[in-house]
């Protein structure tokens, strides 16, 4: 097959280059250039904890020049300011905490990739995710795509996919799925990928060099930024906040209010007042939440039916069992078990067994 690679110049992708040569395919890799904080400090350009780096780029180019491949380097910064940063920021502005992840896979990584496959005449797309896809044979002879977790639970990535198409998934590859990570970093070093140990793979979010948010939103959001008061449920103040945009429902560290036997965490942020509200660990909890944006990948529900299905709010995160009734593209998931409140933005993505089935945006 004519595969489109994209190479971020991580181990995975690279090995997802090297592995799919040895099976004969023909290749052609592409690299995106996206958008980066241009206020953030210095450093960034060189930490190695990030994807759009010096050294990841070297390693991009070494690998192409290693399996005598076509490398196209594709200039989406633009692109990933306005689909992706941009309502991250908006988003924080307006009390949220979105998931700028599974935003840039949806619009970015497996639009304008599969787009770019086309372009090229490529049969198949293949990123370094760790995911898996299978298909599904149906009754009146037709197949279906399904999304499926990774084997290596604690390197899965279908989380951030499950606002993927069929369409989208018809057209990729994900040869790391079914695989384990220290696998993966055998085959790197059997293939001559170049890595030394004091490799570390690119985590947090890529457009800033901070493990946190804090400090690009303090950047980016200054005039969002009005200090107010943190509160108990019952109206006592307890502390100050530095803007409602730094905090998000369920933090526990951070909050510089200390002698407490019990830690606070924050469980709602009102707008309307300006005020942090706050209760001791692990008190609140809530029975359900509201979703928007629901996306569906192979099947849905049927409409206002409560149907089971574990969930996750976070990537990894413990699942959790529930129901959910859906109207339209809106919902409500019940747990079982009442739950700590829920960031509004994140996402709640939906499982039945190794199947991802679908997701939405916490309200």
């Amino acid at each position: 097959m004519r595969i489109l690679v994209a190479l971020s110049g991580g181990i995975d992708s690279s090995t997802v280059a090297h592995l799919l040569a040895s099976q004969g395919h023909e290749l052609i890799g592409v690299r995106f250039t996206l958008w980066t904080d241009p206020l953030a400090p210095a450093i960034s350009e060189i930490l190695p904890s990030k994807c759009c780096n010096a050294q990841t780029a070297a390693r991009t180019q070494f690998v192409a020049k290693q399996l005598n491949i076509p490398l196209h380097i594709v200039d989406l910064q633009d692109e990933f300011k306005e689909q992706v940063v941009d309502p991250f920021l908006e988003g924080y502005r307006n009390g949220l905490t979105p998931n700028p992840c599974i935003r840039c896979n949806r619009t970015i990584k497996f639009g304008k990739l599969l787009s770019l496959m086309k372009e090229l005449s490529c049969d198949r797309l293949a990123t370094g995710h760790y995911a898996r896809v299978a298909k599904e044979r149906l009754p009146d002879g037709s197949e279906r795509h399904l999304l499926l977790e990774a084997v290596d639970q604690a390197k899965d990535q279908s989380y951030y996919l499950y606002g993927l198409t069929q369409e989208q998934l018809s057209n990729v590859l994900f040869p790391l799925g079914a695989m384990q990570k220290a696998d993966v970093y055998s085959l790197a070093q059997n293939f001559g990928v170049p890595f030394d140990e004091h490799y570390r793979e690119s985590q947090d979010l890529c457009f800033f060099p901070e493990k946190t948010p804090q400090e690009f939103l303090k950047r980016h959001l200054r005039d969002a930024l009005e200090p107010g008061m943190i509160v108990r449920r019952d109206g006592e103040m307890v502390g100050e906040h530095e803007g409602l945009p730094l905090y998000t429902v369920g933090q526990r560290r951070g909050l510089k209010i200390g002698g407490l036997k019990i830690p606070l965490e924050v469980v709602a942020k009102d707008s309307s007042t300006n005020r942090l509200v706050v209760n001791e660990q692990g008190v609140e909890h809530v029975p359900s939440v509201q979703l928007q944006e629901l996306r569906w990948i192979s099947w849905m529900p049927e409409a206002d039916s409560p149907t089971p299905f574990e969930c996750r709010t976070r990537s990894l995160s413990q699942r959790l069992r529930g129901t959910i009734s859906v109207i339209g593209d809106r919902g409500t998931f019940t747990f079982d078990d009442p739950q700590p409140p829920q960031a509004a933005g994140q996402s709640l993505v939906l499982y039945r067994g190794e199947e991802v089935v679908g997701g939405g945006v916490i309200l």
